[in-house]
Parts: C-alpha cells; structure tokens; sequence
C-alpha cells in the first residue's frame, strides 16, 4: 500500500526542476549580480532519507544523482553510471563513473550503492521505498513471511571493485536500467557517515547531486541548497533553491502571480484558468499519469464487455478536460501514457471515442442497467469535478436516470473499499509512472503484483505471461513491442475505460526567463533566470 501511495504522489507532485544540465542561464538572480535564486512551492517533505521519502520529489533530486537519467524523448542515458549492461536481463554488471563525490567529500563508490540498497530492502527498517528493489535476488530473504530475516544483505549484490558492482535480478527484466533513473530514490547511493546518525542524515541528507543542503531541514519551514561546486554531472546555472512549503497550492498559486515565489507545480483546482492568468509564463509537459474509470468487475452488471464499452463512449473526455483542465488532459488513445516509449496511438480506436448513441445501442443489447450507479473517488484529493463531470455525462448519454459521484473521507478510506471490493459502481482509478516505460503503468494496472490499491482487478495467466515475456527483452525495440501484444490483449477484454493521459502544468514568476522540458516529464531542465 505504501508503494502504491508513493506512485499516486509521483504522479501528482513529481515534476522537480532541475537545474542541473542547463544551458546557457540567465544574466541574474540579484540586481547586483551576486547569488542567483530561485523559489520553488512544495509541500514539506516530511523526511529527505531517499530510501523513504514519498514527496520530496523536487528537493531529493536536487540533492541525490541516479545510475540513468531518462531524457525528454524517453531515451536512456547515464549520469553516476558510466554503464549498466547485461546478456541476458537477468545478471547486470554497472560500472560508476569516477571522481564522483558526496557532499562531505566521500568518494562515492560501488560499496555506497550495495551497502544503501541493503538498508532499503531490509524488512525490519520498513522504509517506503523497499519495494523498488523487490526483483533483486535475496529480497525475500530480507522480507520473510514469517519471522525476522536471517540475513542484512541482497544476495544478488556483489561489489567487484571501488566502481563495479553486479545485480542479480529474480527475473528477467529488461527494464533495469530505466528503473534505476531519477524518480526512484530507493536506488540512490548513500554516504557512510549516514549510518552513523539515520534520523539526523533525514533532515540533512549528505548527497552526491548537484546542490547541497545548507541548514538542516525544520518541518513548515523554507529549506536552502546550495551548489555544490565538486559535482561531476552537469552543472547548475542558479546557485541555490529555496524550496517553500505550502499546505495549499492554491495559496501558492497566488504567490506566483504575486511574484513571491517563482516556481509552482500548478494545481487541478487551478488547471483551466493557468493559461488565461499567466499567459507564456504557463508551461505544459507531456506526464507519466494514466487516469482510468475503473469497474467493479465483482458486480453482476459490469461483467459484460458491451457495458463496459457503453461507459466509455458515453463520455466525452474532450469536452471534460476543457471544462475542468483548460483542455491541458489529453483523451486517452491506449493503456499507457504517451510519455512511455512506444505507447501505441490510437489504439483504443472507436471504444474511446464519444458516441452517446452507439453506448445507448450497446447498453440496450447488453439488457441495460439496473439499479443505482454510485461514482466513488477519494474525498480532499480536488476531484470533485471531474467524477461529477462522470457522473453527469453518463446519466446524459446512457439514459441511467440515479447516478451519482460520492467522495469517501479521504484516500485510506477509498482504499479500505477499493481492497474490500466494497464499491458498487464506477470509482478512481489512475498510476502515476515513476519510470519511463510502459512496464511500470502495466504491470501496475494488471498485475496482482503491481501494488496499485487503486487499479482495475483485471487479472489473467495470459496477461502475465505476456507482460514477463515483454520484461526479458534486452532489445528496447523488442521490448516495446512486447508491451504493445500486452495493450491488444488487454483491450479484447476492455476491463474498464481509459480516460486521459495527465499532463502537468507549471507557472512561474516573471523572473524565469524559460522552462523546458526534462527527463521524462517528471523533471525540467534548462531553466534560464530573466534579469532581476
């Protein structure tokens, strides 16, 4: 469950500006030439440990450098690794690159990695990010059913030299390398001074990234991190971020516009007026968010494939997103975002497109609907609209006269139903990648696996033995093609309606000069500071 609601934070708040790589900054941050500065809205981060934090996306990837880094176009490349190879998907060997360093001088080495990855799978410690090392051989070993672990180390890690260490994976899965990129902070390196002080290295985490941190971090307060000159990736074009907790974006929001906080990951409620309130200083970038309309399929009435393509087609994705997003959401065309490559266009054809009086036809062969139809979402989550919007559409166009969208308290309480199958009716459904690769939305959507609470329990051999075939490509091509038979598959069957690829939506103060995009739309890069 923490793993899923990890993902479900990745989705809506990952998108940290990184301005490490940038080319070409601006002429200031100050009138008088001197620091450079920018401010970033956040929420507080509760801890900055990468092998347990779940939000601090923004402020951990500023402090911490991955293995890879996946770039705008979905392609791989290297940053602390100078290499992650394999034959067979199975035994990788990774070669770091030298002269890398933490902040306190450390050098980084093949131990850091092996010696943090140990730490993280480690049952006893339960940190929220164990489970992105689940496929690592040994990982039982470290989480037994039953009883305390027997041993503190993954038997699948071995260090060869001060730059080399080997991963054997459980099975194969060629995915590796992009799983190692910069949204999964559960494969970040630590330093050995934090084992010495855990819950001091949480608020002042000694990193090997290209800013540091300057004060250790107080809980509500504005946190500072500074560039940190021996960085052997990318240099940053600002000195320092100041990044501002807010306990509500809309807050934030404001602040923008007022021109006391220059960055802001824009919220939903904010969505469709970001464009006419800040003009070109709103930018829109390709997300690794897929929200469905998942279906009871334990119940009697959505077990017929017509109804299910009959809620589809009753909705008109185009018309909700420019109501409630500005149009910023894009109606969904496959089963996985295009952000993830090889995401086939258009495959979902005529089942997701708006044609009220085909749904009509196909509800009415199926013997129609009885009963009420209850929409359920978690409450607080600024989702009211949308399944209202679901809810009116549907009455509309298919004729069902008592539908209704319902919120629950909050998220534990729509998971307790969701797990309980205790949901009669339409419901909240969406993941949000923390990797570019179309395995991540699918095997998180159809694998009983997968760890999403939220998802449609849509669960078959076929499927599986198809996403794991898909998973022992070495070959990226390959690969993608084999997620590709995955998606045709899975539509035979239509399990439940896919309705937007997400997009995430920034706006900035008039002291940013440009925003551009980044790695996989979850960062942004070559950000250029306008004169003060």
């Amino acid at each position: 469950m923490k793993r899923a609601a990890a993902a479900l934070l990745a989705g809506t708040l990952a998108g940290s500006i990184v301005l490490a790589g940038c080319s070409g900054g601006g002429s200031g941050g100050s009138a008088d030439g001197g620091t450079k500065s920018v401010s970033y809205a956040v929420s507080d981060p509760v801890t900055l440990n990468p092998g347990r934090q779940t939000i601090a996306f923004a402020q951990i990837k500023e402090l911490f450098s991955s293995l890879t880094f996946i770039k705008s176009d979905g392609s791989l490349t290297y940053l602390n690794a100078e290499s992650v190879k394999s034959t067979d998907a199975v035994h990788w060997t990774i070669k770091l690159r030298p002269n890398w360093t933490f902040h306190n001088g450390e050098k980084v080495t093949a131990e850091s990695y092996v010696k943090a990855w140990d730490t993280v799978a480690y049952g006893p410690n339960a940190w929220e990010n164990s489970g992105q090392l689940v496929n690592i051989a040994g990982y039982d070993a470290l989480n037994p059913a039953k009883g305390k672990p027997t041993t503190t180390k993954l038997s699948g890690l071995k260090v060869v030299d001060d730059l080399t260490f080997t991963v054997t994976l459980k099975s194969a899965d060629g995915q590796f390398p992009t799983q190692l990129s910069q949204a999964q902070s559960g494969f970040f390196p630590m330093p050995e001074a934090a084992y010495k002080d855990l819950e001091g290295f949480a608020k002042k985490p000694i990193g090997n990234g290209p800013f540091e941190m300057v004060d250790a971090y107080t809980e509500n307060e504005p946190m500072t991190v500074k560039r940190y000159d021996a960085y052997q990736g990318p240099k940053p074009t600002v000195d320092e971020i100041v990044f501002k907790p807010y306990t509500d974006m809309t807050t934030a929001y404001t602040d923008v516009q007022a021109g006391s906080t220059d960055i802001l990951f824009v919220p939903a409620s904010r969505m469709a007026q970001v464009k006419k309130d800040f003009g070109d200083r709103a930018y829109v970038f390709q997300g690794l968010g897929m929200n469905y309309l998942g279906l009871p399929l334990w119940d009697k009435r959505y077990q017929d494939i017509r109804v299910r393509q009959a809620i589809s087609m009753a909705i008109d994705r185009q018309a909700v997103s420019n109501v409630i997003y500005g149009g910023i959401w894009e109606p969904a065309t496959a089963l996985t975002p295009p952000g993830e490559p090889g995401t086939p266009v258009g495959l979902c054809g005529d089942l997701c497109k708006f044609n009220p009086t085909k749904a009509k036809q196909l509800l009415a062969e199926a013997g129609g609907f009885t009963g009420k139809m209850e929409i359920r979402y978690p409450g607080g989550s600024g989702l009211d609209d949308l399944y209202n919007a679901y809810a009116n559409q549907l009455r509309q166009n298919l004729g069902i006269k008592d539908v209704t969208a319902t919120p629950t308290t909050d998220f534990p309480e729509f998971q307790k139903l969701r797990n309980d199958k205790n949901l009669s009716g339409p419901y909240f459904s969406r993941w949000g990648a923390l990797y570019a690769s179309q395995q991540n939305t699918l095997r998180s959507f159809y694998t009983k696996a997968g760890g999403c609470v939220n998802c449609i329990p849509y669960y078959t051999p076929q499927i599986e033995q198809l996403i794991a075939k898909a998973d022992a490509e070495v070959d990226p091509q390959k690969a993608i093609q084999g997620y590709v038979d995955v998606q045709k598959a899975i539509l035979k069957d239509f399990p439940a309606p896919p309705m937007f690829f997400e997009k995430y939506a920034y706006a900035t103060s008039d002291r940013i000069a440009k925003l551009a995009e980044g790695a996989g739309s979850l960062e942004l890069e070559n950000t250029t500071l306008a004169d003060s």
